[in-house]
């Protein structure tokens, strides 16, 4: 029986991060233990805190990470009607554009030697700082680096526009390199890494998925838990608070579906490649065609578990900035609700081996939904090459 790594993927998406702490938790009370985490933005933050954490730490430091961040807009209470609760979150993240957010960013004083000596202050409105002294604190990067559980870190870089991944199997990882997966502009400075500079990876893509799937998986199975922070799927806006929301929860989705379905048909292209080579006479495996479908007809199986934030309807358009302590338990239940759900499902308890190479399974708004639920196994995929092969006869 071959081995299976367990995959984290988690998206950027700033304060809505508590919701993959919460989801990490809920994981981790049900044994199932990280091989491989990859994150962007907030999710390389998450993602370095598990890593470079005990065992036995990593939910403790998260809890700290988050108790910090929100402990500057922690009033102890949140109203109950969805029109209070909007007003109060929109409160929030004027409140913490102003002031900073503890441990995290902190706002740029504009004293004379700041104006002349700091360049950062002309490119970015906040000092982060504080976030890389925090990560300090709480990440062991010798473990981050010792390679135990791999670690793997999007950003962009700013003068080339290329995508890059700092990945402790070929890089020594810092706080900040974690720092710059995060440097989001205007807001953040880049940050430098070996004389070049980097801004936040969620500019090209939010979601590290490709950089996971594209990797050499023929050594075991995988079993890929991606906890995304923006839905790509929601309800029509009605005002420009909404047009706002909406248009940020397309844009950093970064077609997460469409993306898990394009490898879902690679999967069973893999299969039906190994298959033919099968059928190949003896005489055959050196022929150049048949050499090239042995590369890409690996046999792997890779299961796909969909985690999805998706907004209330009294969140803020800016929810991503919004530090409140009641809005991030709030994400941290969610997240944790969401992944017991998940795992206590029959579909994923029942479960057995893929079909085709590939299960995915969405599981955690099961019945609120119009798939309701329902594992994508490769069977409709298989229809669709099907229908494929009859249209070119």
């Amino acid at each position: 029986m071959r081995p299976i790594r367990n995959i984290l993927v988690f998206q950027g998406g700033g304060a809505l991060g508590a919701y993959q702490a919460g989801t990490y938790e809920a994981l981790h009370k049900h044994a199932i233990k990280p091989d491989w985490l990859a994150g962007i933005s907030i999710g390389a933050i998450n993602s370095a805190i598990i890593a470079g954490s005990p065992e036995e730490r990593r939910v403790e430091n998260l809890r700290e990470f988050w108790h910090m961040v929100s402990a500057g807009l922690d009033f102890g209470f949140l109203p109950q009607d969805d029109f209070n609760r909007r007003l109060f979150k929109d409160w929030a993240v004027l409140a913490g554009s102003i002031t900073g957010v503890p441990g995290f960013f902190s706002p740029r004083l504009l004293t004379p030697s700041q104006i002349l000596l700091n360049p950062d202050l002309r490119i970015s409105h906040y000092d982060t700082e504080p976030l890389i002294k925090t990560l300090e604190r709480l990440v062991d990067f010798e473990r981050v680096n010792r390679g135990d559980v791999r670690l793997s870190l999007g950003a962009v870089n700013v003068k080339t526009g290329n995508f890059a991944y700092f990945d402790n199997r070929n890089t020594v990882l810092t706080a900040r390199h974690v720092a710059a997966s995060g440097a989001l502009p205007p807001a953040f400075p880049p940050v430098e890494i070996d004389g070049e500079y980097y801004w936040d990876g969620g500019l090209v893509s939010n979601t590290p998925l490709q950089y996971v799937l594209a990797a050499d998986g023929c050594d075991s199975d995988l079993c890929i838990f991606q906890v995304d922070l923006f839905s790509a799927r929601g309800k029509m806006p009605r005002d420009l608070m909404e047009v706002d929301a909406r248009s940020k929860e397309i844009r950093y989705s970064s077609r997460t579906r469409m993306n898990t379905d394009e490898f879902a048909r690679k999967q069973i292209l893999r299969r039906a490649a190994r298959r033919l080579l099968d059928k190949l006479a003896p005489d055959l495996p050196d022929d150049e065609d048949a050499a090239l479908l042995r590369s890409v007809g690996i046999e792997y199986d890779v299961t796909i578990v969909h985690l999805i934030h998706r907004a209330a309807a009294y969140d803020s358009h800016a929810m991503d900035a919004e530090f409140s302590r009641s809005t991030v338990e709030e994400n941290w239940k969610s997240g944790y609700d969401d992944a017991v759900r998940t795992l206590t499902h029959p579909k994923w308890t029942r479960r057995g081996k893929p079909e085709n190479g590939i299960q995915i399974f969405d599981l955690a708004q099961a019945g609120l939904r119009d798939e309701s639920g329902a594992d994508r196994s490769g069977g409709s995929l298989m229809r669709e090459v099907a229908q494929t092969k009859e249209l070119a006869r």
